[in-house]
């Protein structure tokens, strides 16, 4: 592949719902400028960017793939994203090295769920974008339906560049609305032809909204437009450039992807309306002097980059997939990671095709390529020169709060379990292994379900290893809210030495509960020795890992040592420990143990037509609504104190609920008092364990 300069590269993210066609259309934009000789199908197994066992074995997109594709002299770096919301961290992770974008509808299904999440991201992060509507060629299609209901949610910047043109309800071309010009398609060729009467007012309409566009772009244009002047191609297409750069205006055009209709003339008006890397902004902070530091893609400055994505394939190795914010990569150099503070030599450079790796000499600022084998690098690191050290701010990426237990199937591949979660780690930013040692428990975060189990599948397949997901045990806590007084006696006779320890105690609240215990002494007389008061508290630390009431930790307890006895001969550490244990066991149940659950902190972001549906949800998973909050886009944050418990299956109801447009977070806030059915469950739990001899 050619080297190409930053005024001739252009960086596009194809976004849109899941089965739109973004895969199939960056299979149409291959096959047209040349890559392939055929071009591949979904359903076959063999596109360009669905290149993994598990997105071929599923048939949709899970991991965020780069097709560069070079056309008249540019080169346009085709990022690929999934449309399904539990992989948005790849999609998140696309736009932060994209320049624009083009939002993918299926003129079948018209605007889905997955169109507006796109907008919406394109609309916090600036992109200019193109709204592309695919399956022209089906009978059910409706481009116009698409306009109008665009145009209905995001207002008069909707712009059609082309018009669909059926005969005998096929597609057989389009007119374009900039050169008022009717095309067919003739096999692989178009030819003009007349524009269809049926087209005319919509044409005008078209026309009419272009023009006004074009006329805003500066006061001369706007006195030319009043005084009935008309305006060139040229400067129509020069205003709609600076229009769509700048966010002012959104084309809209169409295609069919598996006919390969409309697709040259989208690529065309990529190169034509999108901005080049050296029209966007990108800073970073100059770690040596502590100033901001405006890479913007300038390709004189000195050499920094941004790693933006990481591919840990155990079939085609690992790749650290980089942005070049400034300056110009090439092969050999030596790049410092500032965030691990570590200079390294790159080796080679490649830009990925796929998974296909094809080596470049050099790469320019504003230009998507991949490094191998770069051990230290991360997603998220800024690399730069020692000399002149730049970092960059770390992309914003969704949090996950989906989670489940997981257990090796079999122990012997604990470590290789665990080393292959760390590579998918690297990989995959929205996926966390947490190890919750309280409760002797592993768990695997993620953005919902079928995230998860796409992770269980691939450990399986990739990396051969086995894992059981199942429902986590929440952190429930004991403690208790009377006091109690008793006494305990540790006493064993086997021959020769025998064991001795006998403590008197009282157990009450002691009203902290970040700690598990508070321990106190009243002994006198030397009832028992002071050197038999550590074993004591070595006792009561052992005793709170797992309380009497459910086995689950036990907080809030003051325990005084008040009296008690021992022996000469028998008296031990390891016996007044016992008898601690003992104690602490007998005193817990007779001062009203009580079960402690934790509440989280929720927030549920929807529109406003479900608020309450939410609501009354809420209430049935005993959640406590504290009130409601207008955010922008028509949409209500609901705030609420719920039971962690109450939280798990969340994402799945949500979704279901909201048709998908519904968010949530939600942050652990206190514990408080369960219910006494749950405390009941718990207990019955843990007796059925105790009798089955189950791991507690």
């Amino acid at each position: 592949m050619k080297v190409y300069t930053t005024d001739k590269i252009r960086n596009v993210v194809l976004l849109g719902h899941g089965g739109s066609g973004k895969t199939s259309l960056a299979e149409a934009m291959g096959y047209l400028s040349g890559i392939t000789s055929r071009m591949g199908r979904v359903e076959d197994k063999n596109t360009l960017s669905d290149y993994t066992k598990e997105e071929q074995k599923r048939q949709f997109s899970i991991s965020t793939s780069v097709i560069p594709i070079e056309w008249e002299g540019y080169k346009i770096n085709l990022i690929d994203t999934p449309g399904y919301f539990d992989f948005v961290g790849e999609v998140e992770e696309a736009i932060s090295a994209a320049g624009a974008a083009i939002i993918v509808v299926n003129g079948k299904a018209g605007v889905e769920v997955g169109t507006e999440k796109a907008w919406e991201l394109c609309e916090k992060y600036k992109l200019p974008r193109i709204v592309y509507v695919t399956n022209m060629d089906v009978d059910n299609a409706s481009f116009r339906q698409v306009v109008e209901d665009m145009t209905a949610k995001y207002g008069k910047k909707m712009a059609p560049f082309h018009l669909p043109i059926r005969e005998n309800e096929k597609f057989v071309g389009y007119v374009n609305v900039i050169s008022e010009t009717g095309n067919r398609w003739q096999g692989k060729d178009v030819v003009a032809c007349d524009i269809p009467e049926y087209n005319k007012p919509n044409l005008q309409i078209c026309r009419d909204t272009l023009m006004e566009a074009v006329a805003e772009t500066s006061e001369e244009m706007m006195e030319r437009y009043f005084g009935g002047e008309t305006f060139s191609e040229a400067e129509i297409r020069a205003a709609l450039r600076t229009n769509v750069c700048d966010c002012g205006l959104f084309p809209m055009t169409m295609g069919s992807n598996t006919l390969c209709q409309g697709i040259y003339t989208l690529i065309d008006d990529i190169i034509k309306y999108f901005p080049s890397p050296e029209n966007r902004e990108v800073a970073g902070i100059n770690m040596k002097t502590g100033e901001i530091y405006h890479a913007d893609y300038d390709f004189s400055k000195a050499k920094s980059a941004y790693i933006w994505k990481t591919i840990v394939d155990p079939f085609i190795g690992k790749y650290s997939l980089i942005k070049v914010n400034s300056g110009v990569l090439k092969q050999d150099d030596m790049l410092y990671n500032v965030d691990r503070d570590i200079e390294e030599k790159i080796g080679k450079l490649y830009v990925l095709q796929g998974n296909k790796p094809i080596e470049v000499p050099e790469l320019h600022a504003g230009d998507i390529g991949a490094l191998a084998k770069v051990t230290a690098a991360r997603t998220g690191q800024s690399l730069s020169t020692k000399a002149t050290t730049i970092k960059y701010g770390k992309w914003e990426i969704s949090t996950p709060y989906t989670y489940k237990r997981y257990k090796p199937k079999d122990k012997a591949d604990i470590d290789k379990i665990s080393q292959a979660l760390q590579k998918l780690t690297h990989e995959d930013q929205t996926l966390r292994v947490v190890n919750d040692s309280e409760n002797r428990q592993t768990l695997l975060y993620g953005m919902g379900d079928q995230h998860l189990d796409i992770i269980t599948s691939r450990l399986l397949n990739e990396y051969k290893v086995e894992i059981e997901l199942t429902k986590p045990k929440i952190a429930y806590k004991e403690t208790i809210r009377k006091t109690s007084d008793v006494e305990y006696k540790y006493k064993k006779q086997s021959g020769g030495h025998g064991q001795y320890g006998h403590v008197k105690m009282r157990f009450s609240p002691s009203g902290d509960l970040e700690k598990p215990y508070i321990f106190e002494q009243e002994v006198v007389g030397g009832a028992v020795s002071k050197n038999y008061f550590p074993a004591v508290e070595k006792g009561l630390q052992d005793s709170v890992v797992k309380g009497p009431l459910a086995a689950y930790p036990v907080v809030g307890i003051k325990a005084v040592l008040y009296d008690g006895s021992e022996h000469p001969v028998d008296s031990s550490e390891m016996a007044f420990k016992m008898a601690t244990i003992g104690a602490f066991k007998k005193g817990i149940m007779e001062a009203t143990p009580i079960l402690l659950e934790p509440i989280a902190s929720l927030k549920v972001t929807v529109p406003d037509a479900y608020t309450g549906d939410i609501m009354g949800d809420l209430n049935k998973r005993r959640g406590r609504v504290l009130g409601m909050n207008p955010v922008a886009g028509g949409k209500q944050t609901i705030e609420a104190d719920i039971p962690m418990s109450s939280l798990y299956g969340y994402c799945t109801d949500l979704r279901s609920m909201t048709g998908g447009r519904g968010e949530y977070s939600y942050e652990f806030n206190r514990y408080e008092q369960a219910p006494s059915d749950v405390q009941e469950k718990e207990v019955k739990e843990r007796a059925d364990k105790v009798a089955n001899n189950d791991e507690l």
